[in-house]
């Protein structure tokens, strides 16, 4: 199958996102935005029981960024990790959540990766995902 592209916007997040990358949205700007946005994580989930999830099985799709640290794997939407999970198998499954939600049970040295593999996405450092849970603590 053909990749396409062209990164068309499916909802809010998404035109911010292209916004940004495109330097029509400063980053402060598109940071307050994913603060109030929800996004897509995929979750291995061992226990499901009859499309139950448990919670405390769920594990989030999370790969070595190769730069020291492992990232969280999130998407703007359901539908943008489709063709991603598929090298992922177990991952089908996922929750949409807030950002900040995310942010908040991610847990020290983690990094993340919005949208890994689509025309429009977004890496984030470890430090960067601590100042933003902490924006009183950056120097």
């Amino acid at each position: 199958m053909h990749m396409d592209q062209t990164f068309v916007p499916q909802n809010e997040l998404e035109q911010h996102l292209l916004a940004a990358q495109e330097g029509r949205l400063g980053e402060e700007e598109f940071m307050h935005a994913l603060l109030t946005a929800q996004v897509f994580m995929p979750i291995h989930d061992k226990h499901r029981i009859g499309g139950l999830q448990t919670s405390q099985s769920a594990a989030p799709l999370t790969l070595d960024s190769g730069a020291g640290f492992d990232v969280i794997v999130l998407f703007t939407s359901p539908e943008r990790a489709k063709t991603f999970i598929q090298d992922y198998p177990g991952y089908e499954g996922g929750l949409l959540a807030e950002f900040t939600w995310v942010l908040e049970k991610m847990g020290d040295g983690l990094g993340l990766s919005l949208n890994p593999g689509c025309a429009a996405g977004l890496d984030m450092e470890p430090e960067t995902v601590q100042q933003l849970l902490h924006p009183g603590d950056a120097p």
